[in-house]
């Protein structure tokens, strides 16, 4: 049986030590999706929303939620972060999907500050467009791939679930 590693033996909560760990470089990417309605994506594409720059201040949130990751995550470890982006594909009708990558070099692995990023990212994009769409719709958050550490490559298979 796979024992939870933030639990000690008597059931108690805990961050993991890691202070053994083998120092390596770590890297992350996670996915989210964000549907609305088509004339709220053309205003978004065309940047007619009037709050500003969507995806741009979207990037800057996502980066930000990265580096804060640890704050609201319990037993994330604060980690010195050397780079996160935030790229976005669309399907030119009603859907953004945004990617996130994270790097360290640490002891610890950086899916929880992707999928952090990824996530706050597609909120941000809600937030900035709710005066037009309320019906926004914000999927598939998921970790694509990781690598690093001593589990080494994780690659995403959506046939698996």
């Amino acid at each position: 049986m796979t024992q939870l590693t933030h639990f000690d033996e008597q059931g108690a909560s805990r961050m993991v030590d890691v202070s053994n760990k083998e120092i390596t470089d770590r890297i992350a990417i996670a996915h989210a999706k964000i549907t609305m309605k088509p004339d709220t994506f053309r205003l978004v594409m065309d940047k007619k929303i009037q709050k500003g720059d969507v995806f741009e201040v979207a990037r800057v949130a996502g980066i930000m939620a990265a580096k804060q990751t640890f704050a609201i995550i319990p037993m994330c470890h604060p980690l010195n972060l050397t780079s996160v982006k935030i790229d976005y594909k669309n399907n030119s009708v009603d859907t953004i999907e945004i990617f996130s990558e994270v790097r360290v070099t640490g002891k610890t692995g950086v899916e929880m500050e992707a999928i952090n990023a990824a996530s706050v990212c597609a909120i941000t994009i809600y937030d900035m467009c709710k005066s037009v769409d309320k019906e926004m719709v914000i999927s598939d958050i998921h970790l694509v791939k990781k690598s690093g550490g001593k589990s080494g490559t994780f690659i995403f298979d959506k046939n698996s679930i």
